[in-house]
């Protein structure tokens, strides 16, 4: 099951960090719900003007978080969603997302909360959404996560030159 075995964040000293959300618009009742999730999240840790953008699908996500990433935020938190269908469409998408803003994190140092769904019907997707009747809420643990590990990098020190 999915959400087992899940670290509890503890993120302290975030208030001043320049967070972005990039959320896809396919499938709008999932994404209404993890983009509320996300927003949530943000202010519970005193984040209180992230960015907000959101593009056609899934596939925008990484060229949207390389710019963000380009100009100056300090974690960004991508969101979307795809579901299987009858063609591999589904594994061309998901593995390009995935590469694309794993890129985007390994390239320029910035954090990007993972936040896309990857399910193989629409129960699986509401499932983890952070609605209501939601077992998960992946939105708001994408932030986190971006965030926790923002915090983290500023312990690192610069290197001796």
């Amino acid at each position: 099951m999915s959400g087992k075995g899940a670290p509890e964040l503890t993120v302290k000293n975030c208030q001043d960090l320049r967070v972005a959300v990039v959320a896809a618009q396919w499938h709008q009742q999932v994404m209404d719900g993890l983009v509320d999730g996300a927003l949530r999240a943000l202010g519970e840790l005193g984040i209180d003007e992230p960015t907000l953008l959101r593009v056609p699908g899934s596939f925008e996500l990484p060229v949207v978080a390389k710019v963000l990433a380009d100009r100056g935020y300090d974690a960004i938190v991508a969101l979307g969603v795809v579901i299987r269908g009858g063609t591999p469409h589904f594994d061309y998408v998901c593995q390009g997302v995935t590469q694309g803003l794993t890129d985007v994190a390994v390239r320029t140092g910035v954090p990007i909360g993972f936040g896309v769904l990857t399910c193989d019907d629409d129960e699986q997707a509401l499932d983890r959404a952070g609605l209501p009747h939601s077992g998960e809420d992946k939105g708001h643990e994408a932030v986190t996560a971006a965030v926790a590990t923002a915090t983290t990098l500023r312990t690192v020190a610069e290197p001796w030159r």
